[in-house]
C-alpha cells in the first residue's frame, strides 16, 4: 500500500501535467543519458583518430558491427520492460512492477553469459564478414585487439542501461541520467590517459602510464561501464527508487516475458539490422574498391559518418525516450485525448531535431568541422573524403522524423507488430537492397553506396505515413466521442 502511494505521488503529473513541461522534464535527462551512453564510442573515435592514425580508426569502425550486435540486446530487454513498467504503473500493479525490475536483471545476466563467449570463439569469422579480408593488416589488428578487451564489459553496460531505463519509466529521469553521466565521465577522463599515456619525471622509463593506443580505449570503456553499472544498482540498494529491486523477484516470468520481449523486439531488430547494414556497407566497400588502401579509406570515412550519426541521432532517440512514459502511461490509463496531444507535440519536437541533424551534417562548413574532429590534420585527403560522404549520405535525413516517432509510439503503447515493421523499413526492407543494387548502375561505386542512404530515407518516410495517419484518425475519433460525452453529461445528471 505504501509502495502504491509512492507510485501515485510520483506519476500523477503524467496523467494531468502540462505536456510541454513533461516533455522537457523527461526528454532532456533522457537526451543526456542516451547521448552520453553513445558517446563512449564517439570519444574513442576522436582520440584514436587524432592520435593513432587511419588504420586504427578504420579498425575501430571494422569492430562497430560487433559492438552494435551486442548493443541490440540491450533495448530488447530494457526498452520492452520499461514500456510495460510504464503501463503497469498506470494500472497501479506494484507486484508486476517489482517482477519487471527483477526480470530485467535476470535476463541481462542470462543473455550476455551466453552471447559474449560465443563472439570470442567466432571473432575471426565475424570480422571477415565485416570486410576485414580486404582491409590493411593494421586495421584488422586494431579491430581484433579492441574487441578482445572490450567484449567482457558489455554485461555491465547493459545492466546499467536496463536499470536506468526502468528508473526513467517510473519517473526518475534525473536518476537515469546520472547513471550515464558517471560512466561517460570516467571514460572521458581515462581515454586520453590510457591511449596516450602519462609522463612523469620520477618514473623509471619516463612513463607513469605507458601509452596503450587502441587497447587503452578498450580498457577505459571497461572501467567506465563498470562504474555506470554500480551507480545504477546503488539507487536500488539505497532505496531511492519507486519500484524496489528485491532479490526474490530476480527471475524470468513467463507471464511477463512474452509481452516485454515483443515490445523490445522493435528496437532490437532495428539495432540488429543496423549492425547488418554497417557490416554490409563495409563489405560493399571491400567488394567494390580496387585495393586495400582505398577500402580502408572508405571504411575510415564510414567511421566518421557513424560517429557523426551518433552525435546527431542520439538526441533524437533521447527525445523518444522522454515521450515513451507519456505515451505508455496515458495509453494504459485510457486517456486517448492526451495520447493524441502528446503525439502531435512529439512530431514537432522530432522534426526539429531531424532538421538540426541535416544542417550540421550537410550545410558547409559543418561537415568539414565534423570530419576534422575524428581525423588528424595529417590526413587531409581523409578529411575531404569524409566531409563529402557526410553531405551525400545525410542529404535527406530531415525527412525521417515520421518513422522515428511512429516506431517509438507504437512500441510505447504495446503494438509491437507495427513498431517492428516500421523499424525494419529504412534498414532491412529498403536500405539493404539498395546498397547492393545501386553500384551496378553507377560508374562511381563509392558514391553509389553512399547515395543508398538518402534514397532509403525518402522511401521509408513515405511508407510510414500510412499506418501513422490511420492511428491518428482513430485517436481523433475517440477524442471527439469523449468531448460529446462530456458535454452531454451535465444534462444527464
Amino acid at each position: 500500500m505504501h509502495g502504491m502511494k509512492r507510485i501515485g505521488n510520483g506519476l500523477d503529473e503524467l496523467a494531468g501535467g502540462s505536456l510541454g513541461r513533461l516533455l522537457a522534464k523527461y526528454s532532456w535527462p533522457a537526451l543526456v543519458s542516451m547521448s552520453l551512453n553513445a558517446l563512449y564510442a564517439v570519444v574513442d573515435r576522436i582520440f584514436i583518430g587524432q592520435g593513432c592514425g587511419v588504420d586504427a580508426m578504420a579498425g575501430l569502425q571494422l569492430a562497430m558491427p560487433v559492438m552494435m550486435l551486442l548493443t541490440a540486446f540491450g533495448p530488447l530487454i530494457g526498452v520492452g520492460h520499461g514500456s510495460v513498467l510504464s503501463i503497469k504503473l498506470g494500472a497501479r500493479d506494484r507486484v508486476a512492477c517489482e517482477k519487471l525490475v527483477g526480470e530485467t536483471v535476470a535476463l541481462k545476466v542470462a543473455v550476455y553469459a551466453v552471447l559474449i563467449p560465443a563472439i570470442y570463439v567466432f571473432l575471426d569469422d565475424v570480422l571477415a564478414c565485416c570486410g576485414a579480408d580486404r582491409m590493411t593488416p593494421g586495421a584488422y589488428a586494431a579491430a581484433k585487439g579492441y574487441l578482445e578487451i572490450v567484449l567482457c564489459s558489455h554485461l555491465f553496460s547493459h545492466l546499467a542501461f536496463g536499470l536506468s531505463a526502468l528508473q526513467r519509466a517510473e519517473g526518475g529521469a534525473i536518476r537515469s541520467m546520472m547513471c550515464m553521466i558517471v560512466g561517460f565521465g570516467a571514460n572521458l577522463v581515462l581515454d586520453p590517459l590510457l591511449i596516450f599515456g602519462v609522463r612523469m619525471p620520477f618514473a623509471a622509463d619516463g612513463w607513469l602510464v605507458a601509452p596503450m593506443g587502441v587497447a587503452g580505449a578498450a580498457w577505459a570503456t571497461n572501467i567506465a561501464m563498470l562504474a555506470s553499472c554500480l551507480w545504477a544498482f546503488g539507487y536500488y540498494w539505497r532505496g531511492q527508487t519507486v519500484v524496489r529491486l528485491r532479490l526474490r523477484r530476480v527471475w524470468i516470468y513467463h507471464s511477463l516475458l512474452r509481452r516485454t520481449l515483443a515490445i523490445g523486439l522493435a528496437p532490437f531488430l532495428q539495432q540488429l539490422m543496423g549492425s547488418v547494414i554497417v557490416a554490409s556497407l563495409q563489405y560493399a566497400f571491400a567488394h567494390w574498391m580496387p585495393d586495400e588502401a582505398s577500402c580502408t579509406a572508405e571504411v575510415a570515412s564510414l567511421g566518421v559518418f557513424t560517429g557523426a550519426l551518433i552525435l546527431v541521432f542520439m538526441p533524437m532517440l533521447g527525445c523518444q525516450q522522454g515521450l515513451q512514459p507519456i505515451f505508455g502511461f496515458n495509453w494504459g490509463a485510457r486517456n486517448y485525448r492526451r495520447v493524441l496531444d502528446a503525439l502531435k507535440l512529439g512530431f514537432w519536437a522530432t522534426t526539429a531535431l531531424t532538421v538540426l541533424a541535416f544542417v550540421v551534417q550537410v550545410v558547409p562548413p559543418f561537415p568539414g568541422l565534423i570530419a576534422r574532429m575524428f581525423v588528424s590534420a595529417d590526413n587531409p585527403e581523409i578529411i575531404a573524403l569524409a566531409a563529402h560522404d557526410l553531405m551525400v549520405s545525410n542529404s535527406m535525413i530531415w525527412c525521417i522524423s515520421v518513422n522515428v516517432l511512429a516506431t517509438t509510439y507504437f512500441q510505447s503503447i504495446g503494438h509491437p507488430g507495427v513498431a517492428i515493421a516500421l523499424s525494419m523499413l529504412r534498414q532491412g526492407v529498403i536500405l539493404l537492397p539498395i546498397v547492393w543494387l545501386l553500384p551496378h548502375f553507377m560508374a562511381d561505386k563509392a558514391l553509389a553506396i553512399w547515395l543508398s542512404m538518402p534514397v532509403s530515407d525518402v522511401l521509408c518516410n513515405a511508407v510510414t505515413l500510412v499506418p501513422l495517419f490511420l492511428h491518428v484518425r482513430f485517436l481523433a475519433r475517440v477524442r471527439s466521442r469523449d468531448a460529446v460525452a462530456n458535454q452531454s453529461a451535465p444534462g444527464d445528471v
